[in-house]
């Protein structure tokens, strides 16, 4: 006899005849069931199945008044409910709102780093307000791109957890399998706020992540967290918040300019959403220990199960495939936004050597945005071929200046592939004989030279960006 789908204790109904008789378990567990039943059908009766679901869906809703809004849910998880948890999160060791002084000091730190800019790229400022922020504040004005970026992610665990129902449930539960779902949701949803109160606690502003998870053009930088950053470092605060304004605004450059690049992301994490596939037993095993009739035990097992990462995925080669071009493309925005940053800074800020090397070890160790995804999914966002990507940008511009470095943002086809990172000079070189090429094709045919596009080279979909294979 197979055991009740995720371990769920039963309670006895009374007015279930397999039920009555209150010694005798028999082989059916804890539900009473009848192992005479055609197929040994493990829960005694449907209708009591049915009862206990619609228990489960009423716990559900009493946790989350708002569940069923359209403006809180997607993907299976509810975002209000991430939100709240998530600010809890941090109120709970202190939040304090940001005073008059620190506010100015940030946009102080957010212009003065801005016009340093100028002169190391060439994209124009993407700069259209400069605030400083408390962390419940971080959280409020960044959840819609969490929910973006995990809604993919978010939305494949909960359809798992139906999907990997025994047969028997999955045919009897019919219309009421929602109820099912709504429980994943909520647990996702936990989980999420939880992750994500816990980065909150980290970031230092809103590009922490690799794009701007308040939308482009919008700096912003959590006194709380710079104050954070530089603990320990012996540095002066106010060149710490310069530096870390510098990458700010930066990042803010190359998103504001590069239209493509904040969608080719999404569309990178979605294809790792695709391939994923769950294991779902550690969720069985924590779910095996909850007396349903207890909504106290159910909301204990639910609060325990943030980051105990019982939904990590199962590598498939398809999320491999995916997981390469998202951690190149995250390498390149984050060696040209060191490369620029340091030509900024470094006769400008005696630490500067010391705050970039630090700034090094938090992304390519696994800052605050591994940590997140891998307590919600599994993903990393490790941009682990750091410097081979700053390499790659610095022998760009020795060869083709600043102009000719920033051009190849202009379009995806014409970025570097994973295996570009392996030889920086070989693909400075291709660019450079393509560019050659084109030049003395125009003087035979009079027509100017054409921009890079997909159409200029037959081996474009080979590049790392989501549309073809791409090296690691």
């Amino acid at each position: 006899m197979s055991d009740p789908p995720f371990g769920f204790s039963m309670p006895n109904d009374p007015d279930d005849e397999s039920g009555r008789r209150s010694g005798d378990s028999g082989a059916g567990g804890p539900g009473g069931g009848d192992p005479n039943m055609p197929g040994g059908f493990p829960f005694g009766d449907p209708q009591q199945m049915a009862h206990m679901l619609r228990q489960f869906a009423d716990m559900m809703s009493a946790q989350s008044p708002s569940s069923g809004s359209a403006s809180g849910s997607s993907g299976g998880v509810n975002w209000e409910v991430a939100t709240n948890v998530a600010r809890h999160s941090v109120s709970q060791q202190g939040d304090s709102s940001v005073g008059a002084t620190d506010y100015a000091q940030v946009q102080e730190a957010l212009r003065l780093a801005d016009l340093w800019l100028n002169e190391t790229t060439s994209l124009p400022s993407g700069v259209n307000s400069m605030e400083a922020w408390s962390r419940s504040e971080w959280i409020e004005r960044t959840m819609s791109t969490w929910s973006r970026l995990c809604d993919p992610m978010t939305s494949r665990i909960v359809e798992s957890m139906s999907q990997n129902m025994p047969e028997e449930m999955q045919s009897m539960a019919g219309p009421i399998m929602g109820m099912v779902q709504q429980m994943g949701g909520m647990m996702v949803s936990q989980q999420a706020g939880q992750a994500i109160g816990e980065l909150a606690r980290e970031v230092v502003g809103t590009t922490d992540v690799g794009l701007p998870l308040a939308g482009e053009g919008r700096a912003a930088l959590l006194p709380a967290g710079v104050e954070k950053f530089g603990e320990g470092l012996e540095i002066p605060a106010d060149e710490v918040r310069l530096y870390l304004a510098a990458r700010e605004a930066a990042l803010h450059r190359l998103f504001g300019h590069t239209p493509w690049l904040r969608s080719h992301l999404f569309t990178l994490v979605e294809e790792y959403a695709r391939g994923m596939s769950f294991d779902m037993s550690g969720l069985e095993e924590k779910l095996g220990q909850i007396d349903i009739s207890n909504p106290e035990a159910l909301q204990e097992a639910l609060s325990g199960i943030e980051g105990q990462g019982l939904f990590q995925p199962k590598d498939t080669p398809q999320q491999k495939a995916s997981l390469a071009r998202l951690e190149t493309t995250l390498a390149l925005i984050e060696g040209w936004v060191s490369v620029v940053v340091s030509s900024a800074v470094d006769q400008r800020l005696p630490h500067a050597a010391s705050l970039a090397e630090t700034t090094r070890r938090h992304r390519a160790a696994g800052g605050p945005a591994e940590h997140t995804f891998a307590t919600l999914v599994g993903l990393e966002l490790r941009p682990r071929r750091l410097r081979d990507a700053a390499a790659l940008w610095t022998a760009l511009q020795e060869a083709r200046g600043i102009e000719g470095r920033d051009a190849v943002w202009e379009h995806p086809d014409l970025m570097p592939s994973g295996s570009d990172l392996d030889d920086p000079s070989a693909f400075v070189h291709g660019q450079m004989d393509a560019e050659a090429a084109q030049i003395d094709i125009s003087q035979f045919t009079g027509e100017p030279p054409q921009s890079g596009g997909p159409s200029d080279s037959d081996d474009s979909s080979d590049r790392d960006t989501g549309e073809g294979e791409g090296g690691t």
